[in-house]
């Protein structure tokens, strides 16, 4: 650990955290077993009222039912969760006394779990005590948690990887969320048929959220360059920057997005597809987990929380709102002619695995080249043109950059520091795309 007078400065390590996983077709089956390994008493069980007539929850309550586990069902949780929503789960966690959790859904179900065991190990403390700041008071995470078991049937979040759980902050608009390293599922089960119920804007949004992991993980600060070093490891934060780990997943990550995203949104039937996109959002899970995400992901919870009257395709939902992957992605032309400044190289390495062709690429076009790529990307995929299409216009730039300023925890990660000029710039050059 360096000497006292270098605290403070940049930081000089790095740490790998990841759940468990295990992956495999019909791998659903053993979660019964494993409650029954862990001595679980009193389950908690969490998903939505969409998914709790779907397939996958069916296989999680056949296990359940076949090794005589006792556990109470939850499927409340909204789909892009708010603080509100967080508490009616944290509440039914308290209330139920549980000594294990599993979360069959998406992000949302994920997350909504997460934080439901958390404060229900931590019954004495606020819901702000370990939000992040600015917004909550970031406290490190000290109290023991219950194994949780995270069933993923999206591709997309990589939460049952990771150490985050977002949700919508209703008062102030935004989306904020808490980041811990203790708060990640004990073991991530990773069963392709699972993604075989996904419409195709589901495939489709949720495969641009892994697009966006990979892309934003591998071009963030570097972690020997995030300030301040930390005190005490425990207050090493869960997002370090990219580290020489990270790049391994979040390359791997990219390649198969690049081969497999656009077959898994156009046939459903493509099992192959299917079950590498279900891979990959693990792999680039276990990259951003530990490296963090940027500028897009930041720019992207504005749009999320000061959603209007948009309402996606596929999405049985009965409020508005923008599907977390194509917030974050709508922005990602924009954000990447941005930072490739820094390290351009980089960015056009990401390119070339998209499909650029760069033999006499100018390494100073780099973001460009990016950019333009991730427009073809997204026009063959037929997604909205840019900010405008989804009921953003020039004069919402001051709430979406408002919005965007407390994210420190991702914006900070940009390679490229912003200004609040630079974030209006950036919003600006996002409401159209083609």
């Amino acid at each position: 650990v360096p000497e006292q007078p270098t605290l403070g400065n940049t930081d000089y390590a790095f740490e790998m955290a990841i759940s468990n996983i295990r992956y495999g077709e019909g791998v659903t089956k053993e979660i019964g077993m494993d409650l029954q390994n862990l001595g679980a008493r009193r389950v908690c069980l969490m998903t939505d009222k969409n998914l709790s007539k779907l397939p996958p929850v069916n296989a999680v309550l056949n296990s359940l039912a076949k090794y005589g586990i006792n556990f109470q069902m939850y499927d409340n949780v909204r789909v892009e969760p708010t603080d509100q929503s967080f508490l009616d789960a944290i509440q039914f966690a308290k209330k139920g006394e549980f000594d294990a959790y599993v979360a069959v859904g998406g992000g949302s179900v994920m997350d909504t779990c997460k934080a439901a065991n958390l404060y229900a190990a931590s019954p004495s403390s606020e819901f702000l005590d370990y939000v992040n700041a600015p917004i909550g008071k970031g406290k490190p995470v000290t109290v023991p948690l219950k194994p949780l078991i995270a069933v993923p049937t999206t591709s997309g979040t990589g939460s049952e990887t990771t150490g985050v759980a977002i949700f919508d902050f209703k008062e102030l608009k935004v989306k904020t969320g808490i980041a811990s390293r203790a708060i990640k599922p004990t073991l991530g089960i990773i069963d392709p048929l699972h993604t075989l119920s996904m419409p195709e804007r589901i495939v489709a949004n949720s495969g641009f959220d892994v697009l966006c992991h990979a892309l934003e993980s591998y071009t963030a600060l570097p972690y020997n360059q995030r300030r301040p070093c930390p005190s005490n490891p425990i207050n090493r934060p869960a997002y370090q920057g990219s580290n020489p780990v990270s790049d391994v997943w979040a390359l791997h990550a990219l390649r198969v997005v690049a081969k497999y995203l656009k077959r898994a949104i156009r046939n459903p039937e493509d099992r192959e597809a299917r079950a590498n996109m279900h891979l990959a959002s693990a792999f680039a899970g276990i990259g951003f987990g530990n490296a963090g995400v940027h500028l897009c992901h930041g720019m992207s919870y504005p749009i999320s929380g000061l959603v209007k009257t948009y309402k996606p395709k596929d999405y049985n939902v009965d409020h508005s709102l923008v599907p977390h992957g194509l917030s974050v992605v709508l922005t990602s032309p924009a954000v990447f002619a941005f930072t490739a400044q820094i390290h351009p190289e980089r960015h056009l390495e990401a390119a070339e695995i998209l499909g650029a062709d760069i033999r006499t690429a100018r390494i100073k076009d780099a973001g460009l080249i990016l950019a333009d790529t991730l427009r073809k990307f997204l026009f063959d995929l037929n997604v909205d043109d840019g900010l405008a299409a989804i009921g953003y216009s020039k004069v919402d730039i001051p709430a979406l950059v408002k919005g965007t300023l407390p994210q420190e925890r991702v914006t900070k990660l940009s390679p490229r520091p912003q200004t609040e000029e630079d974030l209006s710039a950036l919003f600006e050059a996002s409401m159209k795309l083609y």
